[in-house]
């Protein structure tokens, strides 16, 4: 299902939340959605999902406009933080009324799901614990195998092993029915891995988009001795240094070539990778 987003924009009254923001997801992939708090992350989602009206700009999803067109909105799930189905009665009555609303609900996996996060059928979902409301709201959004899905920090409820058991089930259900996935996560190490590719957003504006193995290959640290690493990295785009007594590190961001790079061990510096939340919190501004 492929997302086009062009010179959009979104208001909330005096505040602009989305900036002018243009990328195209050509779908089928798993893509990672990163920014800090108040970036517009929820906003992008809401508008992808007909939450919201643009203020202005072009959004569509499988070639068509979102808002206000039904077909359309029946292809797209969005599961928020607080789950989608909080206020809708117990959890059966949550799956009865995804099986209604999604023309691709799957009912047998819905019930695996039940069982794997061990959520109780005819529990009121408003009575559920924080981690039982996220885990069902994951139940909704895998079982729905919308063509565009999307999970907003839904998960953040959840404890390790059931966030764990999560993206084993989001991968295996992807890769057994592929579609157009969004996850938009703080917890970047844990969940980098499924990433195909990233989109960074910052203020409002688009900072990257990239696919995640091009992202990471431009991030390299340069360890060694403090005045050959600031000879080394002169003209590179620094992210951040760290220095302890004569041996320093610094964060660079950029392509390095292989002459480069044997420059680097002839002056006896060492090269490494760098994780994707390093990058990500250097490339929006660092540690705040």
């Amino acid at each position: 299902m492929r997302v086009e987003v062009e010179d959009l924009v979104l208001r909330y009254g005096d505040v602009t939340a989305l900036d002018g923001m243009s990328f195209s997801l050509e779908g089928g992939k798993i893509y990672g959605l990163l920014g800090r708090n108040g970036s517009g992350k929820t906003s992008l989602m809401s508008v992808l999902a007909a939450f919201r009206k643009q203020t202005a700009g072009r959004v569509s999803v499988g070639g068509r406009p979102v808002f206000e067109n039904g077909e359309a909105v029946r292809d797209i799930a969005l599961i928020r933080d607080t789950g989608e189905a909080v206020t809708i009665g117990t959890a059966e009555d949550a799956l009865y009324f995804a099986e209604w609303l999604r023309p691709s609900w799957d009912s047998e996996y819905a019930e695996s799901l039940m069982e794997l996060f061990k959520l109780p059928r005819k529990k009121n979902v408003k009575e559920m614990s924080k981690g039982q409301r996220s885990a069902m709201g994951v139940v909704v959004g895998l079982a729905s195998r919308a063509p565009l899905t999307m999970f907003d920090e839904s998960y953040l409820g959840m404890d390790a092993p059931s966030r764990q058991a999560f993206y084993d089930a989001l991968l295996a259900d992807y890769i057994a029915h592929p579609r157009t996935i969004i996850l938009s996560t703080h917890l970047i190490e844990e969940v980098s891995g499924l990433f195909e590719e990233v989109v960074i957003i910052h203020e409002g504006k688009v900072l990257v988009h990239e696919e995640s193995e091009a992202l990471l290959s431009r991030g390299v640290s340069v360890t060694g001795q403090a005045a050959h690493v600031d000879t080394f990295t002169a003209g590179l785009r620094v992210l951040g240094e760290r220095q302890l007594g004569p041996t320093k590190s610094a964060m660079v961001y950029g392509e390095l070539d292989a002459a480069r790079r044997r420059k680097a061990v002839e002056a006896g510096l060492e090269l490494g990778p760098i994780n994707m939340q390093d990058l990500f919190i250097h490339l929006t501004g660092g540690s705040s």
